[in-house]
């Protein structure tokens, strides 16, 4: 063979070699002799070959064409519609393929469609050919020219179940199983074509992080029906993008079912000590005290609420005003408490505060959670949320613990020197740790004298005498 066969036989081009000849031909005498046959069969090769992309992250709206090779990760139903003016039907397949740069949806049509469905399954690589668009995952492709190519190897593992750090964009069928942080309630909205949809929104997590899920229509009222805490699987979800932020969302053909899995979610926060106004942070610790729900009038007319708690971690405290729905959520002295993605303003009296509105995830942590560390390391010493039971506290923290406590500090040092009281014993959470404790039942407040080693949020019982507002125990436990 010459050498214009033998670049062609190389090309990945639909040119037939007359044609390719032909174009040869055509750039030696647009070169004037400048090129041979060679250099002039190479030119034309790099010109068939220039819309082959180095990856999936190449592939771009507004390309005339693009190639490249990818492998399936998952395989949608074939759909039918109605072509206008024709009495044909039309048939088109969404396809999920990926390579190690990202993952994209390419669309089938027709017989190519038809036949895929039946061929097509996850974990084959395919060389593709098609012009790029935009689509509502994002980026998509529809298909020209699509073929198997079993000599590539792509490193992208095809799952069954992600957990929450491998979802990407443009995924589909996807399950997940996580725990379940928070839920909101259904909205309506009305449809472009007059009809009503409805949406509802959960959050969950797992070992690797967390997400937001979107429940459409039929498939709303699962947030009314599940509490947060338990360990639910997402089944055939779809992952989309909002706001910069990755969602995972379930239509009529995916579910969100309860399992007995024990799944281990793992908070990430920021100490409240580094928050910055302008922020958007989690957070983690034990609520300090918690405001009666208000309600309120918006310009619009209609009414909002709004609940303020005060939360601490092991470097400082910092209110947070729960908006809308949030502020229903039962918030009680001592429960240890995550907030997600709550925005860090400019509070009173040139203090900061957290604001958590319908973006805000609101996590009640179990005593099991790793953010709850051990009673104490090796060497004795507090660790995690039991740090706080230290004696040597913050100022702030000393402060709005008086705020809460019916008597102040000099208040009570006179009182334990006076006059006789009544003998009781008193059942509360810890919300204060150190000198003095103070116990809290939910409807009552009290300071109680004691050298007991205790911990913030733990359940303790004193028993003593009790003078205005002040037990001076002769027995906790």
């Amino acid at each position: 063979m010459g050498v214009i066969e033998d670049v062609h036989g190389d090309l990945d081009a639909d040119i037939s070699l007359e044609e390719f000849r032909s174009a040869v031909e055509e750039k030696v005498e647009q070169m004037g002799g400048l090129a041979d046959e060679e250099t002039a069969a190479m030119l034309i090769a790099h010109e068939l070959d220039e819309d082959e992309v180095n990856g999936v992250a190449d592939v771009e709206p507004g390309m005339e064409e693009a190639k490249f090779v990818a492998k399936v990760t998952s395989v949608g139903d074939l759909r039918t519609f109605e072509r206008d003016g024709d009495d044909a039907d039309g048939h088109v397949l969404n396809v999920d393929v990926a390579d190690e740069t990202g993952s994209i949806r390419i669309s089938l049509w027709d017989e190519q469609a038809k036949a895929a469905e039946e061929e097509l399954e996850p974990g084959q690589v395919l060389r593709i050919k098609g012009r790029p668009k935009d689509g509502y995952s994002g980026t998509e492709v529809s298909v020209d020219q699509v073929e198997p190519d079993e000599d590539t190897e792509i490193d992208v593992q095809v799952q069954d179940t992600y957990a929450v750090s491998d979802l990407s964009l443009g995924l589909s069928d996807v399950n997940v199983r996580a725990k379940l942080l928070d839920t909101d309630s259904v909205r309506t909205f009305d449809r472009d074509d007059g009809s009503e949809g409805r949406v509802a929104n959960l959050t969950v997590g797992d070992h690797t992080g967390r997400i937001r899920v979107t429940l459409w229509d039929e498939r709303a009222d699962i947030a009314e029906k599940l509490e947060p805490g338990v360990s639910v699987e997402v089944v055939d979800g779809y992952v989309r993008e909002r706001n910069g932020s990755l969602e995972l969302h379930v239509g009529n053909r995916g579910a969100v079912e309860e399992i007995e899995e024990d799944i281990e979610y793992v908070p990430e926060s920021t100490p409240i000590a580094d928050l910055q106004i302008g922020d958007t942070v989690d957070i983690a610790g034990v609520i300090r005290s918690s405001d009666p729900k208000r309600t309120f009038d918006r310009d619009d007319g209609s009414e909002g609420q709004v609940k303020n708690v005060r939360v601490q971690d092991e470097t400082g405290d910092i209110r947070v005003a729960l908006w809308g729905e949030k502020a229903d959520r039962e918030l009680a002295p001592g429960d240890k408490v995550q907030f997600a993605d709550i925005d860090v303003k400019d509070g009173w009296a040139d203090d900061i505060e957290g604001s958590a509105g319908w973006q805000s995830t609101v996590t009640v942590l179990d005593s099991s959670s790793p953010t709850d560390a051990a009673d104490g390391d090796a060497d004795g010493d507090a660790t995690g949320l039991d740090a706080f039971a230290d004696d040597s506290g913050s100022e702030s923290t000393t402060a709005d613990a008086d705020e809460t406590t019916p008597t102040d500090t000099d208040s009570t040092a006179t009182d334990a020197t006076g006059g006789g009281g009544e003998h009781v014993e008193f059942t509360g959470t810890v919300v204060q740790a150190g000198n003095p404790v103070v116990l809290d039942d939910g409807q009552e407040t009290v300071s109680v004298e004691t050298d007991a080693d205790v911990h913030l949020g733990q359940e303790v019982t004193a028993r003593g005498e009790l003078r205005d507002g002040t037990l001076d125990a002769d027995d906790v436990f």
